[in-house]
């Protein structure tokens, strides 16, 4: 059977607190980190930059002793997560004024008809 830990007094439980939000940030970096691989798969040159961005802005701020400031950095960086996860084509040149693009398999969507001209409402 497993032993639980009881939070006894306050220091305890502001411990088990930075513990936690420790924890979530690693979290965070990692999920920036897998997000990166998979959206700039094999492109070199964007793979490195995100990395040293990523990097860049946790080493900015890894002194940040203020709960609601980390929270707040956390919530920001789940948002840039998502908007590299759902919103970012890979796209390559292959002639002068031609772009091949590379959608990954989570953000084609099926039957979605394309208009230029607005859908009259009835």
């Amino acid at each position: 059977m497993g032993t639980r830990l009881k939070v006894t007094d306050s220091r305890n439980l502001q411990y088990w607190c930075l513990l936690t939000l420790f924890l979530t940030v690693l979290r965070v970096f990692k999920d920036l980190h897998k997000t990166r691989r998979h959206v700039f798969k094999d492109d070199d040159g964007a793979l490195t930059a995100a990395r040293l961005k990523i990097n860049e802005e946790f080493k900015k701020n890894k002194n940040e002793t203020s709960e609601e400031n980390i929270k707040e950095m956390l919530k920001t960086a789940r948002a840039v997560e998502t908007i590299l996860r759902e919103n970012v084509i890979q796209g390559e040149h292959v002639e002068e004024n031609k772009i091949l693009l590379r959608p990954r398999q989570s953000l084609l969507l099926d039957n979605v008809p394309y208009s230029d001209t607005p859908r009259n409402k009835t």
